[in-house]
């Protein structure tokens, strides 16, 4: 259900500018098939609307997973909207974060990332969380 949620809200978030780039395309494909779904599943939600619905059970390395593909899906383009942004802001905020957080990824997340840079990304994240 996180999974599905999750994708959702990146289908969102590309579709913000009105229409999906291909580079995003692939992202979004590759994130749902990489949870599980079919293309045959996915294509669909690209024409759909979907709200904003964040699980409540998420993991903290569930929630730094929402708020890190979304930043990279926003960058994925090399263009950042106002409505991406104001988006990216209001997820980060419901999962718990403070909205800070968000100016912090934008600079320090890029598409290929090692394991440790991502770690770091993790604690960094980690230490916007609202008490």
């Amino acid at each position: 259900m996180a999974a599905l949620q999750q994708l959702k809200l990146l289908i969102t978030l590309a579709n913000i500018d009105g229409e999906i780039g291909e580079k995003e395309r692939k992202f979004l494909l590759n994130i749902g098939t990489a949870n599980g779904f079919l293309v045959a599943e996915i294509l669909p939600m690209f024409i759909q609307e979907h709200r904003m619905i964040i699980p409540d059970d998420l993991t903290p390395d569930e929630k730094f997973e929402y708020i890190y593909s979304l930043v990279q899906l926003m960058k994925i383009d090399e263009r950042l909207y106002k409505e991406e942004i104001k988006y990216c802001g209001d997820v980060i905020s419901k999962l718990g974060y403070a909205p800070e957080l968000l100016a912090d990824l934008l600079i320090h997340v890029k598409m290929s990332m090692t394991d440790e840079d991502k770690s770091k990304l993790f604690l960094l994240a980690n230490s916007y969380l609202k008490s």
